[in-house]
């Protein structure tokens, strides 16, 4: 290499020079609070108040301008976007004084703030930190990955506040003063600043820590430890105390910290990691053990005093003053319950949240305050030992203070060596960590005390876990700046000059249009440490001496530019002087972003410029890399330098030369002489003449350097002739001519001695690679014709004929047979490296695939990591798929390919010539699906499939052809947009959204007002979704009735008759009390309202929610008079309505839907400001507990509710509360209603006045908190509370059956379902002891704690001590039926048959009865069958032959029968039967059920009406007709019936005579579980919802509104734990309306039935989930899907969940079934009856019922319209139209394009056009793919798929081009083949047919077919034996046999 000459020092050109200013200055000017804050605290107090004002004020403001200039700071970033990728623009964070403010901006004129903070004091600093949030402190446990929330952090003097992007504000308060804050990898690290009076530090005591950590805002700040390491493992850990260090860098990615020793004046570099546990254990031990006297300030008291460390010592008096020694005993006075926090971190944490910290102190715990009054007078801060009031003994005082645990540590890792010339002060001004071009880093700091950057080498150990430091070099530099963006730095130089530098290695000045060059004649402007010659020429011997000993290992070689620095600088130096100029100079460098750096003059402006890119183009870009990829390390970086200088010189080539620039100095390098090559001379033939060449020109050249592009620069620019179309028209190359005639007389040889003329093969290899590659990008097309040229001329140099051939194949047109070539001597070509990976025949992409289809052997295919990134997807995808191997995609390492890399690959496996054909291993769906699958997985999206060429893309195509037809439901968002399913893609993209208002999305929230009177807006059912309902319930209006029968705003019609002769006052009385009974029913009906409503709603947050008025008034007719129950005529009970309107409260409260965004404040802002609505308030409290909201509510919001003593909002919030932890165990819930219940109580406890009410409800929370757990307390006590009796002071005298009953239930929650597995609970006796509360008997002794309460019975009840049944019963029998909840226990059932004897009959009442007969069958669950065989075989015998049947008419006589008893005991069995029949089906619609039920109901309706209702009596058939109702109502939930609606209407309106308040309530529960949620929702069958359903629906109705004494109304609605969404309803994906689609599902096989299929048309509620296999979208009309539940019911639970929203989409020419219910109007239906008619008859109109791609209406539009001048293009439009029909009709429109290229490219053969072979390549994969293997039994195997292209259509084409090159080959292209073949040369103007010939037939090589000895064949079937080895179809063979036999006596075939 020449070696001063190329060094001499070229310029490169700076891009864009702007002025810069900070964004945030200006904003600072504006900003309002700015100027009138710093004036307040810029002057004294008595400056303000003094008279002249005026002055003051105008030195004030002076004063500012001063200030703000010192205090301004600002950092830039690279622009981070919010979905967090980086984007080309910079972040600004601007601090002045109190201010920050944070902007973002592509440029200065286009950047915004984004956020501005003003803060209370000075910013001392700010920056961006993330924090991660560790999983187990946030709730959410869905993503796997820790959260990170993006912040700023602002420090100030005493605290440091922290804004999220998400918005939350934290506020940490700094226990001592702080230097510096980093921000690391896991949250910020603080520097304390160390004051000067603790240097020394007193002899007993520890130094105290100097560096801290804080992981997140809220959490404790933690001293860092150290382990700095013995060599033999013998490492010590410690805090970091040594307060000489002092940190000059940190960096997150890799984790490492900088340190600079102020002592020994040497830099240290560290790893930050997280502390292991062991390292905590071993500081805080070991500061444990030195508890001797003299070293009592261990770990405690440092613990105590970083907890005491403050500003004791600032000159301000700061406000933290008062706790400056905080001293070790305030730990066990002030916090007994806090765990490792410290007092003072955490209170003030705690109520800086609140206040500003300045405030938060003073208020510190008063015991504190006491404690250190005596220290706190003290202006100087003691140490702990000597604190007066320390004196108690050190055993007490270590023990006390709990250390701070450690959280991060730092690992030494390297230490810069001493030299002896150190100065005292070398610490880095500046750190930051570069890369060089070729990938190696570097830590590089300045040193500017030296003038000197030194960079240190670093790289990853082998298995990732260690940094390895090389050695050190330096560069002399006043200023550095890394420029990432292209892996270069920037080095301001003493002189003043900017140079680049890749590495060490140096690029090039950098020229900045616009500043003049420096000068060295300035006068002292800038303090130099020593003259600038000296700083300049430093000797270069330190240099090497530094590069000595790692030279030979590792690969940092001495760069060549290094060789002879001393003569570099002096050159330069020398160079520089002769610009006498002054002016501005660069005075440093700031704020490097990408590419952007900002340069300080010296006249205090700022510029920005931008550092050129290494390459613009893609193609060079592409080949650099693969060229960089297979040199070694440093002739890389040479040969990138060389190039970076060659492209960036000033004035720079423009675009479209770019890789002519490439390719000459590619070429230069190579050893080729450029000029002197015709081809290259003539790269620009446009004659652009740059700018750049004039000045080049005029500057002589001082060293008379020759170098070889500065040369090319001045000649012409040429453009590649050969690709000019004119030339190609013409078929002439006159310049060529020319050329030759010249250059003829003298061969051209090589130069040897260039950089890379030893790598040519290797070079060569990897752009032939790289040509491969682009051959699979269908844009790339114009690279590729550019690079071919470059590599025939360098195969041809380097002799390799075959890949010329190869060339001359892919571009007949390019590859010219008469060509220059170069001549390399046969001693050089010795030197000339030939890689290992080079192989003799080229590789070819299109080859491999078309061996793959034809089932032939292959070879690995070669290709560059991170490069050929598509040859490597296609080769393995193809692997995959047509040969079926899975292998292929599973592991890294594929066989198929191998990687080439720059060193010695290692050996390859050599794979045996299996033919590897297609293995019958899998299904061959599942091989489409892994395909489009791993797709996804590494990135491939339709964009790139659509670059891809159609041959290429078939496989692929095909495969997603396959899984459109037949996807999973559960694929991810990607796969599905892969395949082209917009359904399931859009499924699974709102899958992904967090739950919310969004994810309903605009399909399920109905905008129409509905109805339009104002009042009925008011009856709380407005916000049903009515487009879904009138899918569901299209025919009649059966919606509006119910909402007319459940409202309840308006006032009723009183009609009443006025006899003539009743007076007008009893008229008024008669009126009232009809309304009193009308009244009963309108309070009933909120609680059906709640079940019609129920989750269809989402509140608005800012908005109460809308709760309708409970309306108890009435209108008579006719005058439409008013009546009122307030007027006085009448009695009317007291507080009738209050559990009317709290059944009101709740009935709104449900309407919010669980996915509703709902918190604490809104809770409290619905709270009413009338006392009247508090009812309704605690209804909403348990509505909203009951969907789950209610976990939201602040505990001390709750604990407020609770001691307002309101009896109701008690019983709401505590059940809300429950229902919201359900089976959860949770323990502030327990202790919370533990205080209601006395029982749960320690006996010696407070008697505490809980209302009844409050006490049954807290007992049933028990219940559902410990649900399913058999907690063995909880039952103990619960079980004793069934039978608790009354007390001494009649408590617990009054409703004591409802406390039994929910202890009852609430037992049997807590065991559901355990049956006699109730571990560790035998001893209990639990079923004997319910037994005996069932049929009574003596009472036990009660057990327990509570036995002293009960010693003394009740004065007023005397039930002695038998157990008193009537209480008991009911509770003990759910409690068993709960326990024993389908466990199908025997003998437990048999203790549940009813008596069967008249005397035991008459002991039990008839109620009970009905319960039992529940109780058992829920136990015998599985034996519950749906016909009245099994109803009546519950009764027992006696009843059955003697009892008079329901229909009876006349009455049996008998005597010793009490007739009363067994037909009261009859109903009531019936009853029971019935019930549990209803549980058994409830949600199941089960049509045997149904029929059953609906008998029985209409016998008891006939049963009251007849002569006998009197014995049974009609309370009794009114509750077992009630019990009946609702039984048909479970079974039909949500399914809306017509039948059971009708008996419904028929009990609304019934309101006379028995009919109370309890019926009504029975009769419209039963109305809206019908409709629960609106037909959206069902009843569940699992143990929990039976137990919710058995609290709700329990069979003894209330008998008057106030009536609480059996059973506690707030329990009625619990039936929403049983409730789940069942509804699936299709929406079309492109109208985004509900739609009708057809469905089927598979149940799976039970005892009862095999597995069987049902169609539905859905919208529909689904059967049980866990009944059901599939649920799949039938065809024709919509697109199929499966949903598949044998793998799993999650994915279809959310999306039910989240609206049941399926999106289904239509097939290509169907109607929806709402446009065409019988599917005779689907245009498929009309054309397929034209089917045998021409394609013609598709009009392109019609396009539009197939498709709403509006692509395709386009191209309808303008290929397929027939025009007026037509001509010959009718065939055509013919042939397009027929296509498109194809297309849309099979619904692959993909494969339009496909079609056309086939087409096209076949009409460009006939008409012999064809320049290149691309397309037929492409038609051949084609033909080859179809008639593969693999696809042909794919098609075997599943013969009705749908056509993935027309069968004949391929034929056709397939054809003609035989035919054309048939042609050709009669019409003499047999002699230019025979040529060919031969060697010889052909004619010009056969070429390109003989190229299409070639590549169709698969043709071998002349030098194939010489070695296969081919030439001496006589007859045909030799030549078929010979052929075999070379794969070459017979149909080819045929064609060449002529050719190949031909001699001169036969010419026979």
């Amino acid at each position: 290499m020449s070696d001063h000459s190329d060094e001499r020092a070229t310029m490169i050109a700076a891009g864009d020079l702007q002025e810069f200013a900070p964004r945030g200055r200006e904003h600072c000017r504006r900003h309002p609070s700015a100027l009138t804050l710093q004036l307040r605290r810029l002057q004294p107090a008595s400056e303000l108040c003094s008279s002249d004002g005026a002055a003051g004020l105008v030195g004030s403001l002076r004063e500012v301008t001063i200030h703000e200039r010192q205090r301004e700071s600002w950092q830039l970033r690279r622009g981070v976007s919010d979905v967090g990728e980086e984007v080309d623009y910079d972040e600004e964070l601007y601090v002045a004084s109190n201010m920050v403010i944070w902007s973002k901006g592509s440029r200065s004129q286009a950047s915004a703030v984004y956020k501005a903070f003003t803060v209370d004091s000075p910013v001392l600093q700010a920056l961006w930190c993330d924090f991660t949030i560790p999983q187990e402190k946030s709730e959410k446990a869905d993503g796997s990955d820790d959260i990170v929330e993006k912040c700023i952090c602002i420090l100030q003097n005493s605290c440091i506040n922290v804004h999220s992007i998400e918005g939350k504000d934290y506020i940490a308060a700094l226990p001592f003063q702080v230097a510096n804050v980093w921000p690391t990898k896991y949250g910020l690290l603080f520097e304390r600043s160390s004051s000067s009076h603790e240097v020394p530090p007193s002899p007993p005591r520890e130094p105290l820590p100097t560096m801290f950590s804080m992981l997140h805002p809220l959490d404790e700040i933690t001293p860092l430890v150290c382990r700095s390491g013995g060599i033999f493992g013998s490492a010590r850990v410690q805090y970091v105390a040594d307060y000489t260090l002092r940190i000059v860098f940190l960096s997150a990615e890799p984790s490492i910290v900088m340190t600079y020793d102020t002592v020994q004046s040497l830099h240290t570099v560290w790893v930050l990691r997280r502390v292991k546990p062991e390292e905590q254990n071993t500081v805080l031990k070991f500061s444990e053990q030195m508890g001797t006297p003299p070293h009592v300030a261990t770990s405690s008291s440092l613990t105590a005093h970083l907890r005491s460390l403050s500003k004791g010592d600032s000159p301000v008096g700061s406000p933290f003053q008062n706790y400056s020694s905080i001293h070790s005993q305030s730990r066990s006075v002030s916090s007994p319950s806090m765990q490792s926090r410290s007092p003072s971190i955490s209170n003030m944490a705690a109520l800086s949240r609140s206040h500003s910290p300045a405030l938060g102190v003073h208020s510190f715990s008063g015991v504190q305050r006491f404690n250190f009054s005596s220290n706190t007078q003290s202006p100087k801060r003691h140490s702990i030992t000597h604190s007066p009031n320390s004196t108690s003994s050190d055993s007490f005082l270590i023990p006390e203070t709990e250390p701070i645990v450690p959280e991060l540590c730092i690992d030494h890792l390297w230490t810069e060596t001493l030299t002896n010339t150190r100065e005292k002060n070398s610490q880095a001004s500046k750190v930051f960590i570069t890369t060089d071009l070729c990938g190696q880093k570097f830590l590089c700091f300045l040193v500017e005390s030296q003038l000197q950057l030194r960079c240190v080498k670093f790289q990853e150990s082998n298995d990732k876990s260690q940094l390895i430091f090389g050695s050190v070099t330096n560069i002399q530099a006043k200023d550095a700046a890394p420029v990432q963006g292209i892996d270069t730095l920037l080095v301001l130089e003493g002189s003043g000059n900017l140079v680049l530098y890749s590495g060490v290695v140096r690029v090039g000045k950098v020229f900045i249009p616009g500043l003049p060059a420096p000068s060295l004649t300035m006068s002292n402007q800038m303090p130099r440490p020593s003259t600038p010659l000296d700083s300049v020429s430093t000797p270069s011997k330190p240099l090497n001496k530094h590069l000595g000993p790692l030279e030979e290992g590792v690969l940092l070689s001495p760069v060549p530019e290094l060789r002879d620095s001393s003569k570099l600088h002096d050159s330069t130096y020398i160079e520089d002087c002769t610009f006498q100029q002054l002016g501005t100079f660069i005075h440093a460098l700031r704020d490097p972003v990408h590419n952007r750096v900002t340069l300080e003059l010296s006249n205090n402006t700022m510029v920005r410029i931008t550092i050129p890119e290494i390459a613009t183009s893609e193609l060079v870009k592409r080949c650099l890399q693969g060229v960089k990829a297979i040199l070694p390390k440093e002739i890389a970086v040479q040969m990138l330098v060389k190039w970076y200088n060659a492209y960036n010189a000033p004035g720079g080539p423009s675009y479209h030369s770019e890789w002519n620039l490439f390719v000459t100095c590619l070429m230069n390098m190579m050893g080729y002489n450029t000029e002197r090559l015709s081809w290259t001379r003539n790269l620009d033939l446009e004659g652009s003449l740059s700018p750049v060449i004039a000045p080049k020109k005029a500057r002589p050249s001082e060293t008379g350097s020759d170098e070889d592009w500065e040369y090319l620069l001045s000649s012409d620019y040429h453009r590649n002739f050969e690709s000019h179309p004119i030339a190609k028209a013409l078929r002439l190359d006159p310049l060529e001519v020319l050329a030759l005639k010249d250059d003829f007389s003298q061969s051209l040889s090589l130069d040897s001695s260039t950089l890379l003329f030893t790598h040519i093969p290797a070079i060569f290899f990897v752009l032939h690679l790289i040509y491969e590659e682009l051959k699979l990008n269908s844009l790339m097309g114009e690279g590729i014709r550019s690079l071919v040229v470059l590599l025939v001329q360098l195969a041809r140099d380097l002799k390799l004929e075959a890949y010329i051939d190869y060339y001359y194949r892919d571009y007949p047109a390019l590859v010219k047979t008469s060509r220059q070539t170069c001549v390399i001597d046969q001693v050089q070509t010795g030197f000339m490296h030939h890689p290992s990976f080079f192989s003799a025949e080229p590789p070819s992409i299109f080859q491999w695939l078309s061996s793959c289809l034809k089932g032939e052997g292959v070879q690995p295919y070669p290709y560059l990591p991170g490069i050929c990134e598509r040859s490597k997807l296609v080769v393995l995808s193809v692997a995959l798929y047509i040969l079926g191997d899975e292998s292929a995609v599973s592991n890294e390492a594929s066989h198929y390919l191998y990687k080439i890399t720059s060193g010695q690959r290692k050996h390859q496996i050599e794979q045996d010539d299996n033919r590897c054909g297609f293995r019958h291993r899998t299904s061959v769906s599942s091989l489409a699906e892994k395909l489009v699958i791993w797709m996804t997985k590494v990135g491939f999206t339709l964009r790139d499939l659509e670059s891809l060429p159609f041959g290429v893309a078939l496989p692929i195509r095909d495969a997603i052809y396959y899984c459109r037809e037949q996807p999973a439901s559960d694929w991810p968002e990607a796969v599905c947009l892969l395949i082209g399913r917009q359904d399931l893609s859009k499924q699974a993209c709102e899958g992904n959204l967090q739950k919310g208002k969004s994810s309903v999305g605009p399909v399920l929230s109905s905008d129409i007002p509905s109805g339009t009177e104002s009042e009925e807006d008011e009856d709380g059912m407005n916000d049903m979704n009515e487009e879904v309902m009138s899918l569901i319930w299209s025919e009649d209006l059966r919606v509006q009735e119910v909402r007319r029968l459940l409202q309840s705003a308006r006032p009723v019609r009183v009609n009443v008759v006025q006899m003539p002769e009743a007076s007008d006052h009893e008229y008024i009385e008669e009126k009232e009390n009809r309304l009193l009974q009308l009244c009963q029913r309108t309070m009933a009906l909120p609680v059906g309202r709640g079940m019609f409503t129920l989750f269809s709603y989402h509140p608005v947050p800012t908005e109460q929610l809308p709760i309708p008025k409970l309306n108890l008034t009435g209108r008579a007719p006719p005058r439409n008079t008013t009546v009122d129950l307030n007027s006085g005529n009448i009695d009317v009970p007291p507080n009738m309505a209050c559990w009317a309107s709290f059944h009101n409260g709740v009935a709104a409260g449900l309407k919010i839907a669980p996915a509703s965004q709902i918190d604490s404040a809104w809770i409290v802002y619905n709270k009413p400001k009338i006392a009247e609505l508090a009812n309704e308030y605690a209804g909403f409290l348990m509505a909203l507990g009951l969907n789950g909201h209610l976990t939201k509510l602040a505990t001390l919001n709750i604990h407020d509710y609770l001691t307002k003593g309101h009896e109701m909002t008690s019983i709401g919030l505590l059940l809300g509360v429950s229902a919201a932890k359900l089976g959860t165990m949770d323990m502030a819930i327990t202790r919370l209603l533990s205080i209601h219940i006395p029982a749960l109580l320690p006996p010696t406890s407070t008697e505490l006045d809980v209302p009844h009410n409050v006490q049954v409800a807290a007992v049933i929370g028990i219940g559902l908190v410990y649900q399913g757990t058999a907690h063995r307390h909880t039952a103990e006590v619960l079980l004793a509370e069934i039978g608790r009796p009354p007390g001494p002071e009649m408590e617990y005298c009054t409703d004591r059956e409802s406390y039994s009953l929910a202890s009852g239930l609430a037992l049997g929650m807590v065991c559901l379902g355990h049956g006699s597995n109730l571990i560790g609970m035998l001893d209990l006796n639990v079923p004997e002891q319910l037994y005996q509360y069932m049929v009574g008997g003596h009472r036990r002794f009660q057990a327990g704690m509570h036995r002293e309460k009960h010693k003394s019975p009740s004065y007023q009840i005397k039930e002695g001590d038998t157990i008193n049944v009537d209480v008991t019963c009911p509770g003990a029998t759910l409690a068993l039926a709960m326990i024993y909840l389908k466990t199908n226990n025997r003998s437990i059932a048999d203790w549940l048959q009813a008596p069967d004897t008249m005397y035991l009959l008459d002991f039990v009442k008839p109620e009970f009865l009905l319960l039992r007969t529940l109780a058992r069958c829920l136990i015998l669950w599985d034996d519950i069958l749906p016909d009245s065989k099994w109803v009546n075989s519950n009764v027992p015998q006696i009843i059955r032959e003697n009892s008079i049947s329901l229909q009876a008419t006349e009455l049996p006589s008998s005597e010793d029968l009490s007739l009363e008893t067994l037909a009261q005991a009859h109903v009531y069995i019936i009853a029971g039967a019935c019930l549990s029949l209803g549980f058994r089906f409830a949600g199941s619609e089960n049509l045997a059920a149904f029929k059953c039920l609906y008998k029985y109901a209409t016998d008891f309706l006939k049963c009251l009406s007849a002569p006998t209702a009197s014995i049974t009596g009609h309370y009794n058939l009114e509750t077992c007709l009630s019990v009946l109702l609702l039984s048909l109502a479970m079974v039909m939930a949500g399914s809306g019936n017509l039948k059971v609606l009708q008996l419904c209407r028929f009990m609304h309106k019934k309101t006379g005579g028995e009919m109370n308040y309890g019926f009504h309530l029975a009769h419209h529960m039963a109305l809206g579980l019908l409709f629960l949620g609106g037909g959206r929702y069902s009843l569940s069958t699992s143990n929990s919802s039976i137990a919710a359903l058995l609290c709700a629906l329990y069979p003894h109705f209330p008998v008057h509104s106030t009536d609480n004494r059996y059973h506690l109304q707030a329990l009625r609605h619990l039936y929403v734990l049983a409730a789940e969404p069942r509804l699936l309803t299709p929406v079309d994906v492109d109208s985004n309306t509900p739609c009708y689609a057809l469905i089927e599902v598979t149940y799976k096989g039970t005892q009862w039935y095999a597995e069987a299929t049902e169609e539905l048309m859905a919208p529909t509620l689904l059967p049980e989930l866990h009944l059901l296999k599939q649920i799949r979208v039938k065809g024709p009309r919509y697109w199929e899907l499966l949903i598949d539940l044998s793998k799993g019911t999650n994915h279809l639970k959310s999306i039910l969940s989240k609206g049941g929203v399926l999106y289904v989409k239509l097939r290509a020419g169907q109607l929806s079934y709402k446009e065409d219910p019988m599917g005779w109007r689907s245009l498929l239906a009309q054309t397929v009856t034209h089917r045998n008619s021409e394609a013609r008859a598709f009009k392109p109109e019609a396009i539009s019922a197939f498709t709403s791609d509006p692509a395709l209406f386009s191209f309808a539009d303008y290929f397929c319209k027939p025009t007026v001048s037509m001509g010959q293009k009718q065939e055509i439009l013919d042939l397009f139209s027929s296509i498109l029909y194809e297309c849309v009709t099979q619904e692959n429109p993909e494969m339009l394009p496909t079609y056309i290229a086939i087409d096209q490219a076949v009409r460009r053969l006939e008409r012999r056009e064809m320049s290149e072979t691309f397309e037929l390549w492409q038609i051949k994969l084609v033909l080859e793919f179809f008639s593969s293997r693999s696809h042909q039994e794919r098609m075997s195997r599943n013969p009705n798929r749908g056509l993935f292209m027309n069968s004949e259509f391929l034929p056709v084409m397939k054809c003609t081009i035989d035919n054309t090159l048939d042609k050709w080959l009669q019409a003499g292209g047999d002699v230019s083949l025979h040529s060919y073949l031969s060697g010889q040369p052909t004619e010009e103007s056969q070429l390109s047919m003989l190229a299409c010939f070639l590549i169709y037939h698969s043709v071998p090589t002349p030098g194939q077919l010489a070695a296969g000895g081919l030439e001496g064949s006589m007859n045909f079937s030799e030549l078929l034996l010979k052929f075999k080895q070379l794969n070459m179809p017979v149909r080819a063979l045929l064609r060449l046999a002529p050719l190949l036999l031909r001699n001169p006596q036969s010419m026979v075939l």
